[in-house]
């Protein structure tokens, strides 16, 4: 299973990393990007082998404005036909996450959520 995780906070994109691989996930890749601009060169260079799961932060850079760069990152993956079967999820503090998840039909998951459970929650969300 390839996972991308998409966070502009390092200590996030551990805890995400963290928390799959106590999972125990059999052929686990796990790629990570530090920005919504990153992360879609990584897509885009994946089209042959895309990416199974993408979990994407929603607010990171602000060149998106006034859309969020997460919003934004969901909107260029949706393009591809390539990842049309891949699970993405917006994860955010944000009290819109439930809102743009929605428009864009995407799962989400709150930080605060993800603070005060275990690992198996990200089941889920694979």
């Amino acid at each position: 299973m390839r996972i991308l995780i998409v966070d502009d906070v390092p200590g996030w994109i551990r805890f995400h990393q963290i928390n799959l691989e106590y999972l125990s996930i059999e052929n686990l890749e796990i790629d990570s990007a530090a920005s919504a601009n990153e992360a879609l060169s990584k897509i885009e260079t994946a089209i042959d082998k895309p990416y199974d799961v993408i979990f994407t932060d929603l607010q990171m850079e602000s060149n998106f404005l006034p859309k969020a760069a997460g919003e934004w990152l969901v909107e260029q993956i949706k393009m591809f036909d390539e990842y049309k079967n891949t699970k993405i999820t917006i994860i955010s503090a944000s009290s819109s996450i439930e809102q743009i998840a929605k428009r864009h039909n995407v799962n989400y998951l709150s930080k605060f959520t993800l603070r005060n459970s275990d690992a198996e929650i990200y089941r889920q969300y694979l």
